[in-house]
C-alpha cells in the first residue's frame, strides 16, 4: 500500500488537489462531516422508530421512505468526498490503521443499512414482523453504534500514532 500511496501522491490529479488545498481540503472535509451528520440523523430516526421510542404514529414503511433516501444519498456523498480526500493526501489515508478499520466498519454498516433499506420495500410484511424481535432491534442498535465508531475512527485518522505498531503510518517507508 505504501508504494501505491507514493505513486498516487505523484499523479497530476493529486498534485492539482494539493495545490488547491487551502480551500479544497477544508471544503471537502466539511461536506464529508455534513454527510455523516445526515446519515446519523436519518439512521437515528429509523432506529428510534424500530425501537418504538419515536415516530410510532407512522408505519415503518413511512419512516424508511422518509429517511432511507437521505441515508443512501449521503453515503454516495461520503464516497465522492472520501475519494477526493484520498487522492489529495494518499499517504495520510492509505497508510493508516484508523482509515482501514473505518473502511471495514463502513463496509459492514453500509451492508447492514442496505439490506434493510433495499430489502424492506420488497418484503414489507416480513420486516414489520421482524421489527418486534429483539434480534432485529439489536441489529439496529449495532448498526447505529457501528456508524458512531466510524465517526471516531474518521477523527482518529489525524492521530493514527495512538495505535503504535499496529499502524503502518508509524513505520517509515
Amino acid at each position: 500500500m505504501n508504494s501505491f500511496a507514493q505513486w498516487l501522491t505523484k499523479t497530476s490529479l493529486s498534485h492539482t488537489f494539493r495545490v488547491q488545498e487551502s480551500w479544497l481540503v477544508p471544503g471537502v472535509q466539511s461536506i464529508h462531516i455534513i454527510g455523516i451528520a445526515v446519515i446519523m440523523g436519518s439512521l437515528l430516526m429509523i432506529a428510534l422508530r424500530v425501537l418504538g421510542w419515536a415516530g410510532t404514529d407512522q408505519t415503518l414503511r413511512q419512516t424508511t421512505d422518509r429517511f432511507g433516501p437521505w441515508v443512501m444519498w449521503a453515503l454516495a456523498l461520503q464516497l465522492v468526498t472520501g475519494i477526493v480526500m484520498i487522492i489529495t493526501e494518499p499517504a495520510r489515508e492509505l497508510v493508516n490503521f484508523s482509515f482501514w478499520t473505518k473502511m471495514v466498519f463502513v463496509a459492514i454498516g453500509t451492508t447492514l443499512a442496505g439490506i434493510f433499506l433495499i430489502g424492506f420495500p420488497k418484503h414489507e410484511q416480513r420486516w414489520e414482523a421482524l421489527v418486534k424481535s429483539r434480534t432485529f432491534k439489536s441489529m439496529v442498535i449495532v448498526t447505529f453504534v457501528l456508524f458512531l465508531c466510524i465517526i471516531v475512527l474518521g477523527r482518529l485518522i489525524a492521530y493514527d500514532h495512538i495505535w503504535g505498531s499496529w499502524s503502518p503510518a508509524t513505520q517509515e517507508y
